[in-house]
């Protein structure tokens, strides 16, 4: 026995890992995981005796990896005791981000006049594109003309399938609907928005992945599907801080985009500019206006700008708003103006009343950072003490939004997500940020750390690079 101790322990002690580098090429801090007893090292080697994988362990490298393993395993099976139930599987604002704006609640009461700023009563039927008053406030979050706003329901997201069920079944700047041109296709910058894929999915439109890269998507790609396949109809983007790697569009890429010279007349880009005020820094990002841009190459026909109040006031009772050129404008007027008699004027205004202008807004939404900052500082604390030196384990450090994007060794991304939801923890589901579920590396994972508490943050995080570990070393054993 005395000389199975003195094997572990001389493996344990070869200087040629390198200073917290292991033989799997893992750039971690392995001596916070290896074994504190020589007992722990006489399991494993009788477990390795027991499996019959005794021969195995000749080698210093796969002896190290059982060790890890082990021990990563038994630290996981502790938090599993714990009996977590953490759901950080969406952007969802927490209470105290709510409460902010629970006074906007008694802002209109039985006794309140109910009449927007040109006389029309919102308790009544019609106005289908919004009250003067909300369209103010939406053309100064969006930078246009009150004259280009169309204030709709609670929701963006529903505002954009609209407008795509719009163009499927009515035609676009004199062309055929979408739905009588075949195949159609978007070009989807990856990773990116689950729920604007699933609309494409929907429509049995095909997804084009696009990549990301740190000035926004790939610019070259782009304006080669687009000049070259009139197929492609759209591209989706969420160009500040977007989801989920809070990338923020350089201005570069802005003027490129809105110098576009589409094959298909019909084409369009789908501006989701769900984060347009949504800094988490006392520095925030500056985003170019589309608009402004695209005015400059005759071309303000190709954005649609999207925005809502959904992460500024209520998740599920905001007010939604799109911004177009007067062409699309007709187009998406003629199709409310049908599919509704008008939207709920009287949650416009309570918004209008308590949200008031841009700079109580920009007030307002500095409440907001004051939230999420620490949270974001938690998360980022965990990866960078556990992975700092890794080159095998990347994320963003954003400035604004909602998420913060795990980039794992390829093929991992499933069972990280797989082991923290076993042990309690709820994350978006692996491949759901590329369309159709797909993500060819398996490595891209979102964390969205809004809703918990610190506490529960701080706990999540300690799971969530536990898992990355043993994913990883899981995943070179299998090797």
């Amino acid at each position: 026995m005395n000389l199975v101790k003195r094997f572990i322990s001389t493996i344990l002690s070869l200087s040629f890992f390198g200073p917290g580098v292991s033989a799997a090429g893992f750039a971690l801090n392995y001596e916070e995981f290896l074994p504190k007893s020589n007992d722990f090292g006489t399991e494993v080697f009788y477990c390795a005796e027991k499996s019959g994988e005794l021969t195995d362990y000749l080698s210093t490298k796969r002896l190290w990896l059982r060790m890890l393993e082990l021990r990563l395993k038994n630290d996981y099976e502790k938090f599993k005791s714990y009996g977590l139930n953490l759901d950080m599987s969406r952007g969802k604002p927490c209470k105290e981000q709510i409460n902010l704006s629970k006074d906007m609640l008694d802002i209109i009461t039985s006794e309140s006049d109910c009449k927007a700023a040109n006389g029309v009563d919102c308790c009544n039927y019609g106005v289908v594109d919004g009250i003067p008053e909300a369209k103010k406030l939406f053309s100064d979050i969006l930078g246009m003309s009150s004259e280009s706003i169309i204030v709709g329901g609670n929701s963006s997201l529903n505002m954009m399938f609209d407008t795509i069920s719009c163009f499927m079944f009515s035609g676009v700047n004199e062309n055929d609907p979408w739905i009588k041109q075949g195949k159609i296709k978007f070009l989807c910058p990856s990773p990116g928005y689950d729920r604007h894929f699933a609309i494409l999915e929907y429509f049995n439109i095909e997804p084009v992945v696009v990549p990301m890269t740190k000035t926004g998507p790939d610019m070259d790609m782009i304006e080669h599907f687009v000049s070259t396949d009139e197929k492609v109809k759209g591209i989706w983007c969420v160009p500040k801080y977007s989801n989920p790697q809070g990338i923020t569009y350089s201005d570069e890429t802005v003027r490129r985009l809105a110098a576009l010279k589409p094959k298909a007349s019909d084409f369009k880009i789908f501006w989701d500019n769900a984060y347009a005020i949504h800094d988490i820094r006392d520095e925030g990002e500056n985003l170019l206006n589309i608009m402004e841009e695209s005015k400059k190459y005759n071309n303000e026909n190709l954005p649609i700008i999207f925005c809502s109040t959904s992460k500024i006031t209520f998740p599920g009772a905001g007010v939604a708003a799109l911004g177009a050129s007067g062409s699309n404008l007709e187009i998406l007027r003629k199709k409310y103006s049908i599919q509704t008699i008008g939207y709920d004027k009287l949650n416009q205004l309570r918004h209008v009343k308590f949200l008031k202008d841009f700079n109580n807004i920009l007030g307002h939404m500095e409440k907001h950072r004051k939230i999420l900052e620490p949270k974001f500082d938690v998360v980022l604390g965990h990866l960078q003490k556990e992975f700092a030196e890794s080159k095998l384990v990347t994320w963003n450090e954003p400035k604004g939004g909602y998420f913060v994007s795990v980039n794992v060794v390829n093929g991992c991304a499933k069972r990280v997500v797989s082991l923290c939801k076993e042990a309690g923890l709820v994350l978006t589901p692996a491949g759901a940020t590329y369309p159709k579920g797909h993500d060819y590396d398996d490595s891209n994972i979102r964390i969205a750390p809004s809703y918990p508490s610190i506490s529960e943050l701080d706990m999540a995080m300690q799971l969530f690079c536990l898992c990355v570990k043993l994913a990883m070393v899981e995943k070179e054993l299998e090797t």
